[in-house]
């Protein structure tokens, strides 16, 4: 939790960084949602593949907001922080934060919650290993 004097900060770890390119836009021109929930779950895949030690498969987005538009240039920064832990599935909250040359301060674009769980070779659920 961040002092009140204090600007807002992301929540996790940061996973991956990229730059909004112009092929990821929408009609508008801002970044298409769909790329940045891309960028999400390829964000929380990694941080559960390192929890599970092995493969990991999405199965469900538990919730999604988008608080503010992308804009083409802007560094894209994933956060990832591990909510729960099942016997097989993990719980991922991931946060999207953007800078470009325009704000001076980083800003929240995008939010949600994800849900992995671990699979075998043949893509099978299979238990965690111990932590």
């Amino acid at each position: 939790m961040n002092n009140i004097n204090e600007p807002p900060a992301p929540v996790g770890k940061l996973i991956s960084q990229t730059i909004a390119m112009p092929r990821e836009t929408n009609a508008n021109g801002d970044i298409f949602g769909g790329w940045l929930l891309s960028q999400m779950d390829l964000a929380g895949a990694i941080l559960a593949g390192r929890i599970a030690r092995g493969r990991v498969a999405t199965v469900a987005i538990s919730s999604m907001s988008f608080l503010n538009p992308v804009s083409v240039g802007a560094v894209v920064g994933c956060y990832a922080e591990v909510k729960a832990l099942g016997t097989s599935s993990m719980t991922i909250a991931v946060e999207v934060w953007s800078s470009d040359d325009y704000q001076s301060e980083p800003c929240k674009v995008t939010e949600g919650e994800f849900v992995f769980v671990a699979i075998d070779d043949e893509g099978k659920t299979r238990q965690l290993p111990p932590s």
